[in-house]
């Protein structure tokens, strides 16, 4: 038997379409990934935000015991999205490590993974309030923000309006309600002018859309919450979510 690998590829090609969701902010078109990733075609960019590597062992060094699988779980997934996509250019939004020491005493084999990902890429760090000092050691760049095609990428958003500004920080969740149950999930928020990612990191929480910290930062009108599902987005309407 014979195999058709066109037919394969251009199936592979239609599921992955159905799993993005497409956007635009500020003009420029944009690919949500329920992975958690956010692909910018014209850009050849991969953006990914609040990764928090290390926290359990961050947590340990406090006395804290959270399960020690975090680094390695969200550095497959992000691999696996790596691997999707083949980016130019990744783009991590800050809070990369979950404290200042994570990247200093993150393992070898975690460094080697990383570095896997990032050859024969552009790779920048912004630097998060977890992480202020930014990533050492590490393949690629560490920078405060980064303006690049138009676009404003930084970990905290600003107050009030930004058109263009990509930001991560408050780990954007959401609640819906369908055949009288509830579900919460990470969500990208975006009002077509501003984009907040949603926490990549494993074992990270999230702030629901109405959270006062969320006051001033979207249009509430055109904002929408595309929701993370297990293989698919679900874009839902401010106004048609769960208080």
């Amino acid at each position: 038997m014979t195999i058709d690998r066109v037919a394969l590829a251009r199936r592979a090609e239609t599921e992955l379409a159905g799993a993005l969701v497409e956007t635009e902010v500020a003009g420029i078109r944009a690919l949500l990934d329920p992975m958690g990733g956010m692909i910018l075609p014209s850009l050849d960019m991969l953006v990914v935000s609040d990764l928090h590597l290390e926290k359990g062992s961050a947590f340990a060094r406090r006395g804290m015991m959270l399960p020690p699988y975090d680094t390695l779980a969200t550095l497959t997934l992000l691999s696996r999205l790596i691997v999707r996509h083949d980016p130019k250019i990744v783009v991590s939004l800050g809070d990369t490590f979950h404290d200042r020491v994570g990247a200093a005493l993150m393992p070898v084999a975690f460094r080697e993974m990383i570095a896997a990902m990032a050859r024969g890429r552009e790779w920048v760090w912004i630097a998060g309030n977890h992480d202020p000092d930014g990533v050492f050691g590490l393949p690629g760049i560490s920078a405060d923000s980064l303006c690049h095609g138009g676009l404003t990428f930084r970990h905290e958003p600003s107050a009030g309006p930004q058109a263009g500004e990509i930001a991560g920080h408050l780990h954007p969740a959401a609640i819906v309600t369908r055949r009288e149950k509830s579900v919460r999930r990470a969500c990208f928020a975006t009002d077509g002018a501003r984009l907040l990612m949603p926490a990549f990191g494993v074992t990270t929480g999230g702030l629901d859309l109405n959270h006062r910290a969320m006051t001033g930062l979207f249009n509430r009108p055109s904002l929408i919450a595309h929701l993370l599902g297990r293989d698919r987005i679900y874009s839902v309407r401010y106004g048609n979510l769960k208080s």
